[in-house]
């Protein structure tokens, strides 16, 4: 299925493929955009907004009965396209609050949180749901839907909430004017227990992230 057949009138808008496909590939080119940064203002809470509905379409995939494909073996879609470009600038947006810490399974008892990079998990989603995509703009539109729902399982739904987290305690931190600690010397390079993680942090006041981030405090309780 090329790019011009994607949304073909023929398609049923309220089919379920056809809206989960839709979901995805506005995600993808919304993000795309936030990353050229050409609105570096309201960079933080657009993505905020994107990953939000992404979740929701992986809420979808997630209660949906298993989708089995109609093939024993994947077919092969390609070499994914790279993603490093988006990686990069994210990386330079996001500057200085990339880097942020989260529990990997809060279902395994005393886990230390583990840095990670909202640059590397944006993507890393990116080229999740690339892959799926080319399923379907082949026609293959049942695989497409398997890959989507087993990586939502396995990788991109994971890594979309604990990206969904950071953001909106990024932008929290800064409306309920509580001032960041400081990320400096956080790297996700590094095995950190959690002590060593609280200990990292530092100081980073909001008011150096609202305003490139496109954030705003919110007003004080009456």
């Amino acid at each position: 299925m090329s790019d011009a057949t994607l949304h073909s009138v023929t398609q049923d808008p309220d089919d379920f493929a056809v809206q989960i496909a839709d979901s995805i590939e506005s995600f993808i080119v919304a993000t795309t955009e936030v990353a050229r940064g050409d609105e570096p203002d309201s960079a933080v809470p657009f993505l905020l907004l994107e990953v939000s509905q992404l979740l929701l379409t992986g809420g979808r995939l997630g209660a949906h009965e298993d989708i089995v494909p109609e093939e024993r073996y994947e077919t092969d879609t390609g070499p994914d396209l790279d993603v490093d470009d988006l990686r990069e600038r994210f990386a330079r947006l996001l500057d200085p609050v990339d880097v942020f810490s989260e529990v990997f399974d809060p279902y395994e008892p005393r886990k230390a949180p583990v840095p990670f990079r909202i640059s590397d998990n944006l993507a890393g989603i990116v080229t999740e749901l690339r892959h799926g995509l080319a399923h379907y703009r082949a026609g293959r539109t049942t695989e497409a839907l398997w890959w989507w729902q087993f990586s939502y399982f396995s990788n991109w739904g994971p890594t979309a909430s604990a990206t969904l987290r950071a953001l909106q305690s990024l932008v929290s931190h800064v409306r309920l004017d509580q001032p960041l600690d400081e990320l400096d010397g956080l790297d996700t390079d590094e095995d950190l227990a959690e002590d060593d993680l609280a200990e990292e942090a530092g100081r980073v006041m909001a008011e150096e992230i609202a305003a490139p981030l496109g954030l705003r405090r919110a007003p004080a309780p009456r």
